[in-house]
């Protein structure tokens, strides 16, 4: 069994940062990354549909201790793939990776004041391996990488094209001259079509009701004209602090003005088509801007795909399946070679793991989180995750800079254990995602850490907020309790 100060489960954009952070901020850490796929690369290492990329602008979405130095808005998945790879290497992290071992299950034991976690090995028959720690780090999202969420599609059997879900894009399939409807009205929908587009016969974007889509320059031309007067890494730090305040206006006007900002999406949107046959209806969604993510799209190139005559979209729901052909509630049929699902994620807390203390099962959807980091009643235990308003790595950094000065903490005052824990009845009955109506979101409801009252038990994501309470306030504030080391143990 091996044995770490620090366990980090997932080599994603979270794992790959905290494990650079504790390289930096806490050099004298045992530390080791558990990641069940046979690469680098978490989200990115598994989506590999056509045309995958950030839904983020780059720069707030590359780590601050490795600025994005790319004038690229948004990139794709193998390039942010190449920038992962590159980051663990800069830092000596890719010798502290384990991969190809899912973990299955953790046990907090309260004598020994340790972790055990038990993995399994899926490249080589299931075989068992086991670790112990003292802090034990969930960087695996909050989404099932076995399984993309399925609508229940009355008839989908009796479809007899080939059907695939984006979420496991097959790497033989060819859409050359191919009929192909995509289901879906979110980011991998909107990504998928204008990447097709130009090669197949035609693509139909099927959506249950619209979404906002807001285009954005693919190319950041003023900050690469500015690095050619200052050292690059200052123009794109400034540009990095430029595109933060702007995420966070427009969350903050949708949510201030909803009204003039759906008029300005919608307005946007109608300027774009002009000149197709698409109706600005598949455009106008029924919620106001943020009740939802906003896709973005960069150059308008759905709005070109639209317009091209090779892209179509239609607003409906789906009755049934006959042969090729896909009934609509309104009458109409479409005809498919190939149907794509786009519909979405299906959530999962903590990757699946079975989460216990001293054999008594953890169940997140009946506690907090503290700080958007540390669960409630769950000893030296923290979950990296990242912002839904904003880049999910702005959250990521910070989380990560809180649980190194937490580790420095608890070795400065002889420290061995952490706990959050709720003395004044903070909980309510909102789960910690509850200021979005997303169809992901809303399905995972039950299963998701609960919201509470304000302090630091509400998760608001606020950027300049967190930033305070997660890099500035007191470690001890009388809502964290620690547990003193006990004479002749290591350090955690």
């Amino acid at each position: 069994m091996e044995r770490f100060d620090v366990l980090i489960v997932g080599a994603g954009v979270s794992g790959i940062g905290l494990a650079c952070t504790l390289t930096a901020q806490c050099p004298g850490k045992r530390f080791a990354i558990v990641e069940r796929r046979p690469r680098l690369g978490g989200t990115w290492d598994l989506f590999r549909y056509p045309g995958v990329r950030s839904d983020s602008d780059m720069l707030t979405y590359g780590y601050q201790f490795k600025p994005w130095l790319d004038a690229r808005v948004l990139a794709d998945g193998g390039t942010i793939r190449a920038y992962l790879a590159e980051t663990v290497r800069e830092n000596g992290v890719d010798r502290h990776i384990r991969y190809g071992l899912k973990v299955v299950a953790a046990d907090w034991s309260s004598t020994r004041r340790r972790w055990t976690v038990t993995a399994v090995d899926e490249s080589g028959g299931g075989e068992p391996h086991r670790f112990e720690a003292s802090v034990l780090v969930m960087c695996s999202g909050y989404y099932n990488f076995d399984a993309g969420y399925t609508p229940d599609l009355p008839g989908l059997d009796r479809f007899t094209g080939r059907r695939v879900h984006a979420q496991h894009w097959p790497q033989d399939l060819d859409l050359t001259s191919q009929r192909v409807v995509v289901v879906g009205s979110g980011a991998t929908a909107m990504t998928l079509v204008p990447a097709i587009a130009p090669t197949v016969a035609h693509v139909t974007l099927l959506q249950r009701s619209p979404s906002y889509v807001l285009s954005v320059p693919s190319f950041d031309a003023l900050t690469e004209r500015l690095s050619r007067i200052v050292p690059r890494r200052w123009a794109f730090a400034l540009a990095r602090k430029r595109n933060t305040a702007l995420s966070r206006w427009i969350y903050q006007a949708c949510r201030r003005w909803p009204q003039k900002m759906r008029q300005l999406l919608i307005g946007q949107a109608r300027k774009h088509l002009a000149g197709s046959a698409t109706d600005i209806a598949h455009f106008t969604p029924r919620y106001m801007p943020w009740d939802q993510r906003l896709c973005i799209v960069p150059d308008a190139d759905l709005f070109t795909a639209l317009r091209s005559g090779k892209a179509s979209v239609e607003t409906d729901t789906i009755e049934g399946f006959v042969g090729d052909r896909i009934t609509l509630a309104s009458g109409k049929q479409l005809q498919a070679d190939v149907l794509v699902l786009a519909t979405g994620l299906d959530v999962q807390v903590f990757g699946g793991a079975r989460i216990s203390v001293d054999g008594q099962d953890y169940a997140p959807q009946d506690h907090m989180l503290y700080k958007g980091v540390l669960l409630e009643d769950l000893p030296n235990f923290a979950w990296i995750v990242g912002y839904t308003s904003l880049s999910w790595t702005l959250k990521a950094d910070l989380a990560s800079g809180y649980l190194c000065r937490l580790l420095r903490h608890l070795d400065a005052h002889a420290l061995d254990v952490f706990c959050a824990r709720d003395t004044a009845g903070s909980r309510t009955d909102a789960s910690i995602m509850d200021s979005l109506s997303s169809g992901y979101i809303t399905r995972a409801r039950s299963r998701m850490p609960r919201q509470g009252k304000p302090g630091p038990w509400q998760v608001d994501n606020h950027y300049p907020g967190d930033r305070t309470r997660l890099l500035l306030a007191p470690i001890a504030d009388g809502t964290l309790t620690f547990e003193r080391r006990e004479p002749g143990r290591v350090s955690a």
